[in-house]
């Protein structure tokens, strides 16, 4: 695959052009930390956007669903869609109110969406959903059956078409806004998990795995 994500006109970035970027390695490892992608595409009476689960499986994005799921038996043909993936870093309090900002860094892509058919390939992106939320895990639990399998539906995406956008840093303040007096600065944010809550109908006692006690997003 090519270093860089192609450029198009829907990926082209108007505002702020300086925090684009059209960089593969960077739009992975974003992909890689998230969690969420909000998924847009046209329903046949207007676009609507779901917020879904996903894994990179290389240069793909898969996404999925249930088979009973109405909107999903519109892809056996392909179609269109938009995917956006977005980590927030930071709340950026400037001393202007019209100045403030967050920190963050996001991929949008465009492509088409195909359904996966090959059984190998769609049991590599089961365990693509499962290693991308919690590393180790795949292993560590039942896999999927056939009937499982059959009632479920994985979207492939290319990751040719986007481009990312990175903010980062301080408040950009206007020169006339910098002695206003008030306090400014960066409000860091990250996602921190808790201690594990062991499931109270699980029959037999066990420690907590080391994947588990150890997470951490990449």
């Amino acid at each position: 695959m090519p270093e860089d994500l192609r450029q198009t006109e829907r990926t082209t970035i108007s505002r702020h052009a300086e925090r684009g970027s059209f960089c593969r390695k960077t739009a992975y490892a974003i992909l890689d930390e998230g969690m969420v992608a909000h998924v847009g595409f046209d329903i046949g009476n207007g676009i609507t956007v779901i917020p879904m689960t996903y894994a990179r499986l290389s240069d793909e994005i898969v996404l999925h669903g249930a088979i009973a799921s109405r909107w999903l038996s519109s892809f056996e043909g392909g179609k269109p869609v938009s995917v956006c993936v977005t980590l927030l870093d930071g709340l950026v309090l400037a001393q202007s109110a019209f100045s403030h900002s967050m920190n963050y860094r996001s991929v949008v892509c465009f492509g088409d969406a195909t359904v996966v058919t090959g059984k190998d390939k769609k049991q590599a992106a089961f365990k693509a959903f499962v290693d991308h939320l919690v590393p180790g895990r795949w292993e560590d639990s039942r896999q999927p059956d056939t009937k499982e399998t059959n009632a479920t539906v994985v979207l492939s995406v290319p990751i040719d078409e986007a481009s990312i956008k990175i903010r980062s840093g301080p408040p950009k303040d206007s020169i006339k806004d910098l002695n206003l007096g008030y306090w400014s600065g960066v409000v860091p944010l990250q996602l921190t998990p808790g201690a594990p809550i062991r499931d109270p109908l699980m029959e037999t006692e066990k420690a907590v795995p080391k994947y588990v006690v150890d997470y951490k997003r990449p």
